[in-house]
């Protein structure tokens, strides 16, 4: 085998009429009594849902959606903040006989007409009253109920004359290749194209993680995770099929707002996370603190971040082991419980995680597995492993996945999560598909075994001189920083390389405060000579990861933050180059002209 192609055998065999619905059915039968879930109630106590209640629940809202309407094959769409709810109806249409299409409640008027209109979508479970007035209010409007346990027991009750005979048949020649989820890319360029996940994919892909050795640690024994991403993203939908093929119970906290308490309460084993909210969790406590704590923090993270690195390069040397056993006790085990004291497993996701932040969390004493894939991947198709981990990489390929890395750096992709082509989209699948593997239009490289993801392929910048830029190392250095939310650089067809950053709202007020500076909205903070210079640091630092010609000349700070509303990011954060730099067209002329003048 070529040192660019890994490829890692399956080790699941599921049978051919295991599908989603048949999963859920089965582990109710044989573990009724077990829980599937914790949530909690109106008085902030997390009450048991087992897998037999849950499943009951289940096949009656599945029955109002038969009676509501639904046919074999239809789409159904779901569009709502994490809760079981959204489980439940994502079940529910599956075990119609239907197809779930997830919609971020984030989403604009114009990309839920796109979605509805593409994958002929008539009939959406909706969760806030803004959402029900937003497709409301489009020309086509679908049938709307409401993704509420309230708005769910009344579709059950429509569905109560429907047998079961009725329902099972629905289900009755459904295969593991048949179409489970259209779930819609982020579009960063372009309108987002329909990826058709089938139930092979989803319960074929958890049946591997849980049996390789290497990655399926975190599903062992008693284990609880929490899901906080959005279920329409493909990492957390993914984590939700896992849980119950694992047997982990799921505690469902949509609000970042009660992410702490919940994780106090419900005292996860594992979660999944994007790297943004690994950098906001550090980035809040450091700028939270200060005077002797700060200090304190700050050194405690150094060694946790040395104790990391060390294990690495063979254990820890007995001084670092002294300064760990004194930063744990004042510092780290405190933060170990604000986590819920029982975290062992943390899964990165969606982006690239910087290894400052990554071996910071390791050093906390998590193991922290960063996982690459796509929506057409079914999210992870590699992983770094629980152990002689490599932080940087992303690890190697997942039991019943394989990649490979072509002449021009891409990486290829194909295995068990590989998506069933585009909807209402043959060209587009076409273009993405070369001998059954998928172009993911990432770059990257395989050293010592693991790969390391480099920068996007359309994202690469050409300076005038012909020198290329990728400039994801630069973004995501920057993005690391407590008050930058987001970067984008610039260079193409320019003499030198710039940058555009964003503050961060939410954190801004503490980091201010931290640099002994007065309160201010981000217009104001973005033309204080002060800020500017302590953001120019940040572009120092950054500048220290490249070489000089891929260097940060100029940069500007704007006056606001980048917004879905705008359609600058996707639904799940992602930077729409294109139409930043079309919105910012004058800030990006003004950087070049000054420089033109001097």
């Amino acid at each position: 085998m070529p040192e660019n192609e890994m490829i890692a055998p399956g080790l699941a065999t599921v049978d051919d009429r295991f599908h989603l619905a048949a999963m859920l059915a089965a582990r109710a039968t044989t573990r009724p009594t077990g829980a599937f879930a914790e949530v909690k109630d109106a008085d902030g106590v997390w009450r048991t849902v087992t897998l037999g209640d849950f499943h009951s629940r289940v096949r009656a809202v599945a029955k109002g959606l038969v009676a509501s309407g639904v046919a074999p094959g239809d789409r159904v769409g779901v569009m709502g903040d994490t809760s079981i709810e959204w489980s439940v109806l994502d079940f529910a249409i599956l075990t119609a006989g239907g197809v779930t299409v997830p919609i971020y409640p984030s989403s604009s008027s114009s990309q839920c007409e796109w979605i509805l209109d593409d994958a002929t979508v008539k009939v959406v479970g909706v969760e806030t009253e803004l959402n029900r007035d937003l497709l409301a209010d489009l020309e086509e409007a679908p049938v709307l109920f409401s993704l509420t346990a309230e708005g769910l027991d009344q579709l059950a009750a429509i569905g109560a004359e429907v047998s079961d005979a009725d329902l099972d048949a629905r289900t009755e020649d459904v295969r593991l290749d048949d179409l489970a989820s259209i779930i819609y890319t982020s579009g960063t360029t372009g309108r987002p194209k329909g990826a058709m996940l089938t139930h092979r994919n989803l319960v074929e892909h958890s049946a591997n993680i849980q049996l390789d050795p290497d990655f399926g640690g975190f599903v062992a024994g008693q284990t609880r995770v929490l899901l906080f991403l959005p279920l329409a993203h493909v990492f957390a939908r993914l984590a939700m099929v896992l849980a119950l093929y694992s047997g982990s119970v799921i505690g469902y906290t949509p609000n970042h707002k009660t992410l702490v308490d919940d994780l106090a309460q419900f005292k996860p084993t594992w979660m999944p996370l994007v790297p943004r909210v690994f950098e906001t969790i550090y980035n809040r406590a450091d700028t939270s603190m200060h005077g002797i704590k700060k200090v304190l923090f700050r050194w405690s993270a150094k060694v946790a971040r040395e104790m990391s690195r060390a294990q690495e390069a063979g254990g820890p040397a007995t001084g670092l082991k002294v300064r760990y056993a004194i930063a744990d006790r004042l510092v780290l085990g405190k933060i170990r419980a604000l986590l819920g004291g029982h975290l062992e497993y943390v899964l990165a996701g969606g982006a690239k995680l910087t290894p400052n932040i990554g071996h910071y969390f390791r050093g906390l004493g998590l193991t922290v597995m960063q996982g690459y894939g796509l929506t057409e991947t079914t999210a992870a198709v590699i992983g770094t492993p629980e152990k002689n981990q490599v932080m940087g990489t992303v690890g190697r390929p997942i039991a019943g996945c394989a990649i490979k890395v072509d002449a021009d750096g891409e990486i290829l992709a194909k295995g068990v999560g590989l998506f069933a082509g585009y909807w209402n989209a043959a060209d587009a699948t076409a273009q993405v598909m070369h001998d059954g593997w998928f172009a993911t239009g990432d770059l990257g490289e395989v050293v010592d075994g693991n790969v390391i993801i480099t920068g996007r392929k359309k994202e690469l910048l050409v300076l005038s001189s012909g020198k290329n830029i990728q400039p994801a190392v630069l973004e995501d250095f920057l993005r690391s920083h407590p008050a930058i939310q987001d970067s984008v650089v610039v260079g193409d067809g320019r003499h030198f390389v710039s940058a555009m950053v964003t503050l961060d709202p939410v954190l801004l007020p503490a980091w201010l405060a931290a640099h002994d500076l007065p309160e201010m909205d981000l217009e104001t903070a973005s033309v204080n000579e002060k800020v500017r210079e302590l953001i120019g640091r940040a572009i120092a630092a950054a500048n220290e990861q490249v070489s000089r010609a891929e260097a940060i000349k100029e940069f500007r700070i704007l006056p606001r933050e980048f917004t879905e509303a705008r359609e600058e990011v996707t639904a799940s954060l992602k930077i729409r180059r294109a139409v930043v730099m079309e919105h910012f067209a004058d800030v990006v002329e003004s950087i070049y002209a000054k420089k033109k003048q001097a």
